[in-house]
């Protein structure tokens, strides 16, 4: 019986430690994207690649936003292996974010890791 509690509880606790940790953003997917748009919502494209240093000291920030800002869509790009979304974005180095509001891009940066500046960018689409 205490066993069978005892696995509950560490049950339960994982549950609602799994919840706290903030959502990765969602990878981006053309047709999504596209609906956002349409939709007139506030889209943030973070275009990353695992090995850059920069995209790591980025992705803190960027969860911070994301979790702070519940209206905002974040998508993100794999650079190694999205290429025709980089050509369409006109995108040529990772660490490079994307503000849209709606179908208008309305802000982009490259290699910018300042909390306050990428806050910034992230509010011309708010």
């Amino acid at each position: 019986m205490l066993l069978k509690s005892l696995k509950t509880l560490l049950a339960s606790a994982f549950l609602v430690g799994a919840s706290l940790v903030a959502e990765a953003a969602q990878p981006f997917d053309t047709s999504a994207f596209q609906q956002a748009q349409a939709a007139g919502k506030s889209i943030l494209v973070d275009v990353t690649a695992p090995w850059c240093p920069t995209c790591k000291q980025q992705r803190p920030i960027v969860q911070e936003i994301e979790k702070s800002t519940p209206n905002l869509v974040v998508y993100e790009v794999d650079f190694d292996n999205a290429k025709d979304v980089l050509k369409r974005l006109r995108v040529q180095n990772q660490s490079t974010l994307l503000v849209f509001k709606g179908a208008n891009e309305v802000g982009r940066s490259t290699g910018d890791t300042n909390p306050a500046s990428i806050r910034a960018l992230v509010s011309k689409g708010l």
